[in-house]
């Protein structure tokens, strides 16, 4: 039977439908490009604190045998040891601002991260407490995390995250768990726009910023995937381009890029990113942006 949450939550198959609004970000930008980097490298099911494997390491196997993986364990490990500093490294030398999309237990167990983001003035969008899946998880489970959650990233970052975004799949509960909390500038589990909207939960108005899975770096595990970095850029090379070259019917737009340490801080899939940002840096009306800039431009100009 369908629970009440789940009734709730109506479908939105029309948006903005053929008129949507025509808009500008700041300095006359046409294309704002958040790029997402996923840190959730230590906050992963494993045998050891939950007696089951995660099941995205390098190697997407559905059905892990019932013993400790070492295999996707240090595999995890190589993205909080050396990829998520490649990483780093790129986005300094770019000087381009991201979006850091993290578990709590993620930063704690790696300190220097956190170092890292508010030296850069990265932003953070919440990742939940660990790595979890959340669509089927109860209720209470999933509040008491997202509570204990809100208390580490205080702790550990000064600040509280302003905005969510769960793995993969958010359950009925997620939106509404929210909006109760409150101190939440926006929410980002919703792909299904290219622009950020309001829409009504239970008599509040809350701001989704669309996140997106097409320009993803899971797509060098999944079919139909990225087979080497030049499949990436050109992926997300076509979407910019296409976009800018849009804009004059239909105004402003954002576009989503989501990377993860693990994989995208491989040094072969890294250059594949540089050739992106360098991209960007010399496309007319396309510019980084923050998540959080974002939401509060919208709430600013179109709220």
């Amino acid at each position: 039977m369908m629970s009440a949450a789940a009734k709730d939550q109506s479908r939105d198959f029309v948006g903005y439908g053929p008129n949507p609004p025509v808009i500008s970000w700041p300095g006359g930008v046409t294309l704002a490009i958040n790029l997402v980097l996923n840190y959730e490298e230590g906050a992963e099911y494993s045998w050891l604190e939950d007696g089951r494997n995660d099941n995205w390491g390098e190697y997407n196997i559905p059905n892990s045998p019932p013993l400790r993986d070492l295999g996707t364990e240090t595999h995890f490990e190589y993205g909080s040891r050396a990829g998520v500093w490649r990483l780093a490294r790129l986005f300094d030398r770019y000087d381009i601002p991201v979006t850091i999309s993290a578990c709590a237990v993620a930063l704690e167990k790696n300190p220097a991260v956190v170092d890292w983001m508010n030296a850069r003035g990265h932003d953070l969008l919440g990742h939940g407490l660990r790595w979890s899946e959340y669509s089927g998880m109860p209720r209470d489970e999933e509040e008491r995390q997202l509570h204990e959650a809100l208390a580490l990233y205080e702790k550990l970052t000064g600040i509280r995250p302003l905005g969510w975004n769960c793995r993969s799949f958010p359950s009925v509960n997620t939106r509404d768990l929210i909006v109760r909390e409150g101190g939440f500038l926006y929410y980002s589990d919703p792909c299904n726009d290219d622009l950020p909207y309001f829409l009504d939960h239970e008599g509040t108005k809350l701001l989704v910023v669309p996140y997106s899975k097409t320009l993803n770096d899971s797509r060098y595990l999944i079919a139909p995937g990225y087979s080497n970095p030049r499949d990436f850029a050109e992926d997300c090379r076509s979407a910019i381009d296409y976009m800018i070259g849009e804009a004059d019917e239909t105004g402003g737009r954002m576009l989503t890029i989501g990377v993860h340490a693990r994989w995208m801080g491989q040094p072969n899939r890294a250059s594949g990113l540089r050739d992106v940002i360098e991209h960007v840096k010399k496309t007319p009306g396309a510019a980084f942006m923050r998540r959080e800039d974002i939401a509060r431009y919208w709430i600013d100009h179109h709220g």
